[in-house]
């Protein structure tokens, strides 16, 4: 049985930092893809920055790049995203999502591939 577990800190200061943890279970994050999503309040759930099954890779939102880092720990199988400079409109529920689909960096962006997902963990990033 594959299963994802967000953890993070839950509230914090614009501008602050936080890093939100994803636990895998049942699936290697040494060969599967992984990716974080969010979803805010009214609207639809959005690509924020994804990990490539073969680690060197990694993929951005505009909304995020340059203030986002997402890295594998393939010894405790999880993948962080190191959220730097928070902003208040960072405020979503984020989840991250394994993919075991191989191809070119345009795809990991698309919700359609990632075939399990955790249950997601509240950012709240307060001005």
């Amino acid at each position: 049985q594959v299963q994802l577990v967000e953890d993070g800190v839950g509230l914090v200061q614009a501008v602050d930092s936080l890093r939100l943890s994803c636990a895998v279970s049942g699936r290697s994050v040494s060969s599967n893809s992984i990716g974080w999503f969010r979803q805010a309040p009214g609207k639809r759930r959005e690509f924020v920055a994804a990990v490539t099954w073969n680690s060197g890779d990694t993929v951005y939102a505009d909304s995020v790049k340059g203030r986002f880092a997402i890295s594998k720990d393939n010894d405790k199988n999880t993948v962080n995203l190191q959220m730097n400079s928070a902003k208040p409109e960072d405020t979503a529920v984020y989840y991250c999502a394994a993919a075991s689909i191989r191809g070119t960096r345009s795809i990991y962006s698309r919700e359609d591939i990632y075939d399990y997902w955790g249950q997601g963990t509240q950012v709240s990033v307060s001005s």
